[in-house]
């Protein structure tokens, strides 16, 4: 029994960093020690790089069943896709450090890269076999390659087991729905409250695992075989996401101001309409058919709107089945074999409210449209109306049904096999290979095809009739037109025509081999005069290759859902060295120094295209590490790292469509001058002349850009660790990071690049035009456009402090108490998301440009109690900062942000109770309550809620669906 308290005072901090210590690192073959973030191995190896480890004991302590859910309590991370995110949601779970994206961040798996870069999805770790979690802060790719920006994300496996293991857990939510004011909102509009009490959302883990020594402990086979099931939660359900809230500030012609109400989409089942024709008196206005039938236009106003909420989920249904094994075996000193295998299936739903004819596509509408009466058509075709012309009109209209399905699956296989050993005088290898696929396929149902309701809406009367043109002239002989003039006419066999689904698939696979070299060339006498322990070293090669195959049939492809295909391929050197400088001196305990330098060269190819390009890079670090004496360190580093571009964003298959935007050179009196003008492609004989884009509609051209080049970064860092002999079992760090991302991947929307041009004549953006050679037009098919394709735009910025301690003393009889605090201060967030362009800094704000809530602090603590009779009774507190609005700031790129209510988020203080219970020592029980008080997330207006927002709140950032309860147990046997 004594061992097992043992086991759990050590694991019981909840996220203290180790500070770069053994315990931060694993044992390689010769009792070397390996730590995430560099390749050179030794018995005394110490980080140089800020690192926090999470325990294993940290899932069991917080009941998870998803690794991301740890992982986002640290205040590095922002949380990203996971289950709480619905509509739009691509059925994986990411993590995002230091809030520069899920993209650059590299994901390692036992100090190998996890899967493909742009198909990392966390659910393929089975959370019971995690070992310890490694979070490296800062770039690192002149040790790893590709992707490590922000920081490096170890996950460390159980892969030595010799018995069986069986961890099983059972968990859901319950929530008071309370709040008296929303309630009564709901009722005013017409909305059924959701019930006062709910216990939902479902989550059983269960996951097996057994293992074997052989040959007297030189070989292990480990195997497991896991299950997992999430149950789905409607936004129904919940007091803050019964209704979609918004301002009626922002919605013209509410009538009120400064409150909430229940809105909702304005794509309903009456029928709206913007009509875009210049010969409409309502241009741009938003029309509805009034709702007593009359067959009349009148004003939209909210009382319209649709509640999408009811069906939308809040946390989707998945069923995931992991199986997998690990082995090895031991040859000779020189000579280990080792592999894995690990497959996943899993199976998720989104689920959004019933489906509609979009209110956001410009469909021509026949002015003589038999559904329509003639007051509606001259609305929409003014003078124009009964003619046999089509007229360019926005339509809105609900049909409704049964709601959108996005059925999501996935099948992800990962294997990998090497050899290692010790050479001898201080020198070991390793030469492996890993091979990863993901098969991904995706279903939409219930979706209302956009290209058939355009085909719908142009009607005509034949023979008394009313009949699609289409079948007129053969395009489509099964098309049947629709009814959106009259509330709820659209029959049960037009609705059949409009419904359909869409399937995509992908193949995307990840191959990598490599081979290093670690030696510490102390045992060939390398070593400096004031230093004891020699330089180590570390060498090697290695070559990726990454495929994306991705296929989509013919009503995704109507839907703007295109086939995309390549392949990126790395062959990459590195080299690391580790030179202790002086040791065992007065103020020099030790001084020691590290480098690396990686070059990269990159060859990308489309089969489909032949479309090829390429290019070379280096990146490289620099580390300091200088102990002044036994109690304290003080650590920096400075790394140039590098994310290449993936094959999405090289490789997406580009179309042109249209865009919103104002061409400033069009017409008889543009609105900039010939010299800016010019730069955009317009000749002397054009300017003044050029057709302007009809409606503002121009057309863009979306999708890769092979001519990308990778994205870098400059990092540093700077901290201090105090492990002090007069206190024991203490420790503390504080660490200043600073990462700033230049020329970062993205697109730049067309109104602004037309808008930059003209005001600014930066050819950056005047480049961007591709004019008609002939009218100088961009719009209209085989024509002119505007260049948005991904490109290498502005940058992005952080720095802060992260501060971490850690301190464990006994109570005598009664046991001891661990507490444990890791927090970071947030100095800048900082985008350009234009270059050459105005910046703006999201500390502590949040809206629709800023996105989720960006503390200026977060810090999650714990509270450890471990008893005499194997009892672990464990309090976490988790601390959220306030924020606020980003438009309250002055800064002009944030002023869209507008709202006038709940434009401040206060601080957010979260309660979270466990208990451990060691049976024997086989057997261990474990149960707790996540926010306990069940404290209501914020409130907010739901137009403010972009990047993983959901249900009028930020279900990742805060605990949306009230306080969880989970019971469990871990057998040994």
């Amino acid at each position: 029994m004594r061992g097992q308290r043992k086991k759990l005072y050590c694991a019981a901090a909840l996220t203290a960093i180790i500070a770069g210590t053994a315990q931060a690192q694993e044992a390689a073959p010769g009792g070397d020690i390996v730590v995430t973030g560099t390749r050179i191995k030794r018995p005394d190896l110490e980080s140089n790089s800020p690192q926090t480890v999470v325990g294993s004991d940290e899932f069991r302590y917080q009941g998870a069943t998803t690794v991301e859910q740890v992982l986002n309590r640290l205040p590095q991370f922002t949380a990203d896709a996971n289950e709480n995110v619905s509509n739009g949601s691509d059925g994986t779970s990411k993590i995002n450090l230091r809030n520069l994206g899920s993209n650059r961040v590299l994901t390692l798996l036992d100090g190998q890269r996890l899967m493909p870069s742009q198909a990392i999805n966390l659910s393929f770790i089975p959370s019971a076999l995690v070992e310890r979690v490694d979070v490296l802060s800062g770039g690192a790719s002149a040790v790893y390659g590709s992707d490590a920006l922000s920081g490096v994300v170890n996950f460390v496996l159980k892969k030595d087991l010799d018995g069986v293991r069986i961890d099983a857990q059972t968990g859901f939510s319950q929530h008071n729905n309370n709040n008296g004011s929303l309630r009564a909102l709901q009722r005013a509009s017409g909305y059924d409250p959701a019930p006062s009490s709910v216990i939902d959302g479902g989550k059983q883990d269960v996951t097996i695992a057994a293992g074997k020594n052989f040959a007297d402990g030189r070989g292990n086979i480990t195997v497991y075989g896991g299950y997992r099931k999430f149950s789905p939660v409607r936004q129904s359900s919940r007091d803050v996401s019964a209704c979609a809230l918004q301002d009626r500030e922002s919605v013209a012609g509410s009538g009120n101001f400064d409150q909430l109400f229940c809105g909702g989409s304005s794509n309903t089942p009456f029928g709206s309409f913007i009509p875009l024709s210049d010969l409409s008196p309502f241009k741009g206005q938003t029309l509805i058919n009034n709702r007593d039938g009359s067959g009349t236009l009148v004003p939209y106003n909210p009382s319209y709107s649709y509640n999408t909420a009811p069906d939308n989920y809040f946390q989707r249904s998945d069923e995931r089945i992991t199986a997998g094994g690990f082995a090895r075996f031991e040859l000779s000193k020189a000579a280990e074999l080792y592999g894995s295998f690990m497959y996943m299936n899993d199976q998720t739903f989104s689920q959004v409210a019933p489906s509609a004819v979009w209110f956001g596509t410009a469909f021509p509408v026949s002015c003589n449209n038999p559904y329509a009466s003639a007051a509606q058509l001259s609305a929409i075709c003014g003078s124009a109306a009964g003619t046999d012309t089509t007229a360019p009109t926005n339509v809105g209209y609900r049909v409704i049904g049964a709601p959108r399905r996005d059925n999501l699956r996935f099948n992800d296989y990962r294997y990998s096999a090497g050899v290692r050993g010790d050479l001898g005088s201080g020198f070991s290898y390793d030469v492996n290979y890993m091979y990863s696929l993901v098969k991904f396929k995706e279903t939409y149902l219930n979706d209302v095809n956009q290209a058939k309701a355009g085909r719908a809406l142009n009607a005509v009367n034949v023979n008394g009739v009313p009949t699609c043109r289409s079948v007129i002239d053969g395009t489509d002989p099964s098309c049947i037109p629709i009814n959106v003039f009259t509330p709820g006419g659209v029959t049960a066999d037009q609705a059949a025509y409009l419904f359909g689904e869409s399937n995509t698939a992908s193949r995307n696979s990840l191959g990598v081999i490599s081979g290093s070299l670690s030696g510490d060339l102390g045992q060939m006498g390398v070593t400096l005069p004031w230093a004891e322990n020699g330089v180590g070293i570390a060498l090697g090669l290695e070559r990726r290759r990454e495929t994306l195959n991705f296929t989509a049939d013919e009503v995704a492809q109507q839907n703007g859902t295109l086939p995309s295909d390549g392949i990126i391929a790395v062959t990459e050197a590195f080299g690391e060295i580790e030179i202790p400088l002086i040791e065992d001196k007065p103020f020099f305990k030790s001084l020691t120094i590290n480098g690396g330098l990686r070059y990269s060269s990159y060859d990308n190819k489309q089969n489909s295209s032949g479309i090829k390009s390429g290019y070379n890079v280096w990146t490289y670090k620099g580390e300091l590490s200088w102990a002044p004496v036994d109690d304290l360190r003080v650590r920096a580093s400075y790394n140039r790292a590098i994310r290449a571009p993936n094959v999405q964003e090289l490789f997406a298959s580009q179309s042109v469509g249209n865009v919103n935007g104002t061409d400033p050179c069009a017409g008889a009196n543009p609105s900039a001058p010939f010299e800016i003008c010019q730069l955009t492609g317009v000749t002397q004989a054009m300017y003044g002349s050029i057709p302007g884009c009809p409606s503002d509609q121009c057309s863009g051209l979306g999708g890769g850009n092979v001519a990308l080049k990778p994205e870098t970064a400059d990092t540093y860092t700077l901290g201090v660790v105090i492990t002090p002999k007069a206190l024991r079992r203490f420790s503390l760090s504080v660490d200043y990071y600073n990462i700033k991302v230049k020329d970062y991947i993205g697109s730049i929307a067309p109104s602004l690049i037309m808008g930059q041009c003209a005001e600014t004549g930066d050819p950056y953006f005047c480049n961007l035009f591709v004019r008609d050679p002939r009218s100088g037009q961009v719009f209209g098919q085989n024509s002119g456009y505007i260049i948005s394709t991904t490109m290498n735009t502005g940058y992005l910025k952080t720095s802060g402090l992260d501060v971490n301690a850690d301190y464990t003393f006994d109570i005598g009889n009664l046991g001891s108490i661990n507490l444990g605090v890791v927090g970071t201060y947030l100095i800048e967030q900082v985008s350009q998301p234009v270059p050459g362009g105005g910046s703006y800094d999201c500390k502590g704000l949040f809206g629709y440009t800023c996105g989720q809530p960006t503390p200026e602090w977060r810090h999650v603590a714990r509270l450890s109690w471990m008893t005499p009779t194997d009892t672990t009774v464990s309090l976490s507190w988790r601390h959220l900062g306030g924020t606020t609005l980003s438009s309250l700031t002055d800064n002009p790129l944030l002023s869209a942000d507008q709202t006038t209510v709940n434009r401040k988020i206060g601080a957010y203080n979260y309660f979270d109770l466990s208990l451990t219970q060691a049976i024997d020592k086989r057997f261990t029980l474990r149960a707790g309550v996540n926010n306990m008080f069940d404290k209501d997330p914020p409130i907010l207006d739901s137009g403010l809620l972009q990047s993983f927002g959901n249900g009028n709140t930020y279900p990742g950032v805060y605990d949306a669906l009230g306080r969880t309860i989970f019971v469990g147990f871990t057998a040994n046997f």
